[in-house]
């Protein structure tokens, strides 16, 4: 029994159970899995007839330094951290606040690619 967040309970104590199953509608979309590569993107219709742009494959990145507020579209090397999961970074997937290695050093990514279709990143000062 799923609730997505919500308590199982009244206020009173009682039990709230389910009065349906998830309709199709209600059902998430499948995962883009951005990984790196010759650039690849699909379009995918959404609720109410919008479209989003997936994402697919992709080896550059638009990074913006912080310091001189100047963004460069580089080369992405390989993923180095992903908070999402452990695992996409032996399998160099991108997502949002996953942390790229570029030519010009490492990278946070700011955008959703699985949503919006780019990658922008911005550069992580050395320490």
């Amino acid at each position: 029994m799923r609730f997505q967040g919500r308590s199982t309970r009244k206020y009173t104590g009682g039990r709230l159970i389910r009065t349906r199953g998830k309709r199709r509608f209600e059902l998430g979309g499948e995962e883009a899995n951005t990984h790196l590569g010759k650039t690849i993107r699909r379009t995918v219709r959404v609720m109410g007839g919008v479209e989003k742009v997936r994402l697919l494959r992709d080896s550059y990145a638009v990074v913006t330094d912080p310091k001189t507020k100047a963004s460069r579209k580089v080369k992405i090397e390989t993923v180095s951290g992903n908070p999402a999961n452990i695992h996409y970074i032996r399998r160099n997937i991108v997502t949002k606040g996953s942390i790229i290695k570029t030519e010009i050093g490492s990278a946070r990514v700011t955008s959703r690619p699985g949503q919006e279709g780019s990658i922008n990143a911005v550069l992580i000062p050395a320490a």
